[in-house]
């Protein structure tokens, strides 16, 4: 009904129906048939016309408010719309664990934020299994996850560190508490590894094994740092380096807002060459 509302303004407007025609580039019989459509639509005569031209009966001036209103509203709506495809606008909802949160998602953050200034970023640091689960509800838009589902984009290993000179024969671990996916790769591959503390973050852990409580199993992307200025050592075990794989989640790219598809194509654009299929979450 927008175009019959348009056309009946434009005969309101230049008070025949031949001007209104000539506007809205359509042939005065065509332009007649809209205006009773309209009519029929309402149930009423929108128009009186005469050999002078048309003008708006009393249901025709009722009318004449409402539709200019109608057609901005919507002009509006199209606005808003166009606002959030073009990422003026909008949110982004992701998940991540910890290693993710930490390691890998910044530098990606700051190139969306600088690319989308409008855009509000939200980010949920939490165990893999509860994040799919957020996806699957609605509350997340993308998960980065080590899981069997989703796209695959960045390799990871899973590596034992020591502080230097650490005597690691029998050392204890010092890892996360049970249902964190690291804490779960370590008992599955050392079910007979003594653990000596349980921690609920990656920098307490790598605090505790500077100090030399005890050896952990991290991602080598939390280790890179420490490793490079020598304040850990990677440990040679027959069953390291584990490798494991981040991937995407989401409930499909046809479901995806607009700016969380322009993160999802952001990211996978850096993908890594997948070199493992198996994929966990701390």
């Amino acid at each position: 009904m927008l175009n019959e509302l348009r056309h009946f303004l434009l005969v309101v407007e230049h008070g025949t129906f031949t001007e209104a025609a000539r506007r809205a580039r359509l042939t005065q019989p065509a332009l007649s048939a809209s205006i009773h459509r309209l009519e029929e639509h309402f149930g009423a005569r929108l128009l009186h016309r005469g050999r002078k031209g048309a003008a708006a009966t009393a249901a025709g001036e009722a009318l004449v408010p409402r539709a200019k209103a109608a057609i901005a509203a919507f002009s509006e709506a199209g606005r808003a719309v166009a606002e959030v495809a073009g990422l003026r606008v909008g949110e982004v909802r992701l998940g991540a664990g910890a290693t993710a949160c930490t390691y890998l998602l910044p530098v990606y953050m700051k190139r969306f934020r600088e690319r989308h200034p409008g855009i509000r970023m939200r980010l949920r640091e939490g165990l893999g299994e509860h994040l799919v689960d957020a996806v699957s509800e609605g509350e997340l838009d993308l998960a980065v996850v080590r899981s069997e589902e989703g796209e695959p984009w960045k390799n990871d290993a899973l590596i034992i560190v020591a502080a230097p000179g650490f005597e690691v024969l029998g050392a204890p671990f010092v890892t996360f508490p049970q249902g964190a996916s690291t804490r779960e790769i370590l008992d599955e591959n050392f079910p007979d590894a003594e653990v000596v503390m349980e921690l609920s973050s990656i920098a307490a852990v790598k605090g505790h094994v500077r100090a030399g409580v005890g050896v952990a199993l991290l991602s080598r992307h939390a280790v890179e740092g420490d490793l490079a200025q020598g304040r850990l050592v990677e440990v040679e075990h027959p069953k390291t380096p584990l490798r494991t794989v981040f991937s995407l989640v989401h409930r499909g790219v046809d479901r995806l807002p607009p700016a969380a598809t322009a993160l999802r194509e952001m990211l996978l654009r850096d993908r890594d060459r997948i070199s493992s299929r198996r994929r966990r979450e701390r």
